[in-house]
């Protein structure tokens, strides 16, 4: 136990101060504009990275660190960064444009399309995708706020269940080998929650509705236009890096034939739809979705550092995964779900995968491999990937978009609820509903 001790307080410190760091300098009045600056945010990740990398060079044998980094960034950064940046560009290049008249039924459906888009176009791209459009039919309403949030809860993080691209935990997955289409087997959970989420949205909206005022209604009605979509080819686009992404596993035979897919191969075929994308994609589309490269930098940038730090935490839980004594679905889901809340959900996910593997699977019960052998019951995994993504939408910090829907929002004049308002419409409206989805699928 000193051991762990010992990894945990001075090997894991690096992770711990970064995530720290991404949770809780936005929110103090002192360092919010300084942290604004992707600069900044480059000065704390490569200090906090490379302290990890120097105590692994200091406690470990170099071939082992090398090894380890090599992985890290070859293995699982850049497959990462290269999936984010590809369906954000693309995604980035498709604009939904249209001024509808704002019931609840209008913003109901509008909710449950992103939903259902956010595991094909990752929850970033149906993020970017529909929010302007919700905003702008919903510009002569006084109460918006609540319909954000909930474009939050359902776009930004639980619609994004179903496969690996939707979310950036379940594709960190995807990487370590859980199989492409073993996260459809989550579809009853996440209709389940999805359709209450919808349902209590409707409710809401309703309420919300019958006390606007006359004046705003009338405006809303007679300020109309239809509906359009631009830049249809990017579909097309969307449609090849999910292919990539299901066809060209390296190491694994080229469908059809028994050419091994090479390293990079699938990387590479969706680096090229990207760049195909901002070859054909008019800029004035890009305009209309207020495209800038700031949002994909800050992403690079911070998993830049969170990618090498986790390496120590990851082999503390590997050797002493079993002592934190977890050993139900219930257990992970709640463990992964809550640290995801407060931090991010990616790193999270791969924690508790990492744990997962290290306490057994019971006779009888189902598991899946991963590629490097390891062992994990199907129904930890399940808790784990349902609590990365479910409960990173309990706070603005659980995953990528939340605060850059926030900051759209705010753009266009929406009086959002601040982090602690915001965690008090998660605690009364998804908490219970999480406790449901515990006892009715995870037991």
């Amino acid at each position: 136990m000193l051991a762990l001790h010992a990894l945990w307080m001075v090997g894991a410190a690096p992770f711990v101060l970064l995530l720290l760091a991404i949770a809780v300098l936005p929110l103090i009045g002192a360092t919010h504009h300084w942290w604004e600056s992707n600069r900044s945010k480059a000065i704390v990740t490569i200090a906090c990275a490379g302290s990890a990398c120097a105590w692994m060079f200091a406690t470990e044998p170099l071939p082992s660190v090398v090894s380890t980094i090599s992985h890290a960034m070859l293995g699982d950064y850049i497959p990462f960064m290269v999936l984010l940046g590809s369906l954000y560009i693309v995604a980035g290049g498709i604009a939904i444009r249209g001024d509808l008249v704002a019931t609840p039924r209008t913003n109901t459906m509008i909710l449950a399309a992103g939903t259902l888009l956010a595991s094909v176009l990752g929850t970033t791209g149906a993020s970017v995708l529909l929010i302007r459009l919700l905003l702008t039919t919903n510009k002569e309403r006084t109460r918006v706020a609540h319909t954000v949030v909930f474009f939050i809860f359902l776009v930004s993080n639980i619609g994004g269940t179903l496969l690996p691209i939707g979310d950036p935990p379940l594709f960190l997955g995807y990487l370590r080998g859980v199989p492409f289409f073993w996260t459809l087997s989550l579809w009853i959970p996440w209709a389940f929650t999805s359709g209450c989420l919808l349902l209590v949205y409707f409710v809401i909206d309703s309420w919300m509705f019958r006390r606007e005022p006359p004046a705003a209604l009338a405006a809303d009605r007679t300020r109309q236009h239809r509906l359009h979509m631009l830049g249809l080819p990017n579909f097309l686009l969307l449609g090849g890096i999910l292919a990539s992404v299901i066809l060209l596993v390296p190491g694994r035979p080229l469908f059809g034939t028994n050419e091994l897919v090479p390293h990079f191969a699938r990387e590479g075929a969706m680096a090229a739809f990207a760049i195909a994308s901002l070859a054909l994609t008019r800029s004035s589309i890009r305009a209309i979705n207020e495209f800038s490269w700031g949002p994909i930098v800050e992403v690079a940038v911070l998993f830049f550092g969170i990618f090498l730090s986790m390496q120590v935490p990851l082999s503390a839980l590997a050797a002493y995964g079993p002592s934190l004594g977890l050993d139900s679905p219930t257990e992970y889901f709640w463990a992964t779900g809550t640290l995801s809340s407060l931090l991010d959900n990616a790193p999270t996910y791969l924690v508790f995968l990492t744990t997962a593997t290290t306490v057994g699977v019971a006779a009888g019960a189902s598991s899946v491999t991963l590629d490097d052998g390891a062992v994990v019951a199907v129904s930890h995994l399940a808790g784990i990937s349902l609590g990365a993504v479910f409960m990173g939408a309990n706070t603005y910090i659980g995953n990528g978009p939340n605060f850059m829907v926030k900051a759209i929002a705010e753009r266009s004049g929406v009086k959002m609820p601040g982090f602690f308002g915001y965690m008090a419409w998660a605690a009364v409206i998804l908490l219970p509903l999480f406790a449901l989805v515990t006892v009715l699928f995870l037991r």
